[in-house]
């Protein structure tokens, strides 16, 4: 898997999204351009904001058992997977504003680079490895890009 860390790795994402335009159509799903976008900036507002509530105990144990190893693992996401209620986007968003909070996202981890997040605590995960954050950020922004042709 290619490393979001690295500025080249973190130059090609940010190229591809700024390959799209607000008229972009999806291969697959339901999202609209900006929606998927503003979906995508999720992920990073979970470490960078207190815009989510964090998942109480009981709810940390479920997602840490059953749901991490699929959003860390280098295992592909499946095309028309099940989407967490958080990351769930149903009104319409501005193109423009949610394309420069991505990439402002996508450049301030880069930047912060691996050692900020070897062992910091996910939102929803616990401590996650330096690896483990790399899948989880790169893994969802490929899928996504990909599911808009880029």
């Amino acid at each position: 898997m290619k490393n979001i860390f690295e500025k080249e790795v973190t130059e090609e994402v940010i190229a591809r999204v700024n390959s799209l335009s607000a008229t972009s159509q999806p291969i697959w799903g339901k999202m609209s351009v900006s929606q998927m976008l503003a979906h995508c900036s999720v992920t990073y507002e979970m470490v960078y904001t207190d815009k989510h509530v964090k998942p109480n105990a009981f709810t940390r144990w479920i997602l840490k058992t059953f749901v991490k190893n699929i959003v860390v693992s280098e295992k592909p996401y499946a095309k028309n997977g099940k989407t967490a209620p958080q990351f769930i986007i149903t009104d319409e968003r501005d193109f423009e504003k949610e394309k420069k909070q991505l990439v402002a996202y996508i450049v301030k981890t880069q930047e912060l680079g691996e050692s900020y997040f070897d062992g910091k605590e996910s939102h929803s995960f616990g401590k996650l490895t330096t690896q483990e954050w790399n899948n989880s950020f790169y893994k969802h922004i490929d899928h996504h890009l990909t599911q808009f042709g880029v």
